[in-house]
């Protein structure tokens, strides 16, 4: 149990004042000072928080897969145990990054700033290098076949319609 514990407060700290929190509260903050230009209808408003919210969710998802089914944290240094294919894993190799594009993408509409675009394309085209050049490749040694089987049917950025399981072993 002081396990769990100690790997929930880690990647909550990590999604806080590491990337998640640094791309989705600071970097934001920092650009806009989180203020609306004032004309922007309700509608739209709410429906920028709405795309946010939902953004949200598989990265909150992503903590608590990561922790209890994982075994380990969000922390490239503090990695899981077991590999997660189960969740919102099922449907797309990176659901936490895929929400979280979804929130920057948001929030760039939100407040119709140019540098939150512009952190959007970097942020895209970073997480794409890490995803290839470290995070694939480090679970390729680490799960094997186990990986190589979850890569061939789940895709990296596109979700599936339908969530993948591992086949029965027979």
């Amino acid at each position: 149990m002081a396990g769990l514990r100690r790997s929930m407060i880690v990647s909550v700290l990590f999604v806080v004042f590491g990337g998640p929190g640094v791309l989705l509260v600071w970097a934001p903050w920092w650009m806009t000072g989180f203020r609306l230009r004032g004309d922007e209808p309700w509608w739209q408003v709410a429906g920028c928080l709405a795309v946010i919210a939902v953004g949200l969710i598989p990265l909150l998802e992503s903590v608590w897969r990561f922790v209890v089914v994982g075994r380990g944290t969000l922390v490239p240094a503090v990695p899981t145990e077991h590999l997660v294919v189960s969740g919102l894993y099922a449907y797309v190799r990176n659901p936490m990054y895929v929400g979280v594009l979804t929130v920057i993408a948001a929030e760039a509409t939100l407040f119709r700033n140019s540098g939150m675009l512009t952190e959007l394309v970097l942020a895209w085209v970073g997480m794409e290098l890490f995803v290839r050049f470290y995070e694939e490749p480090k679970l390729a040694r680490t799960f094997g076949e186990e990986y190589a089987v979850y890569r061939r049917n789940v895709r990296r950025w596109m979700p599936r319609l339908r969530a993948w399981r591992f086949p029965d072993p027979e």
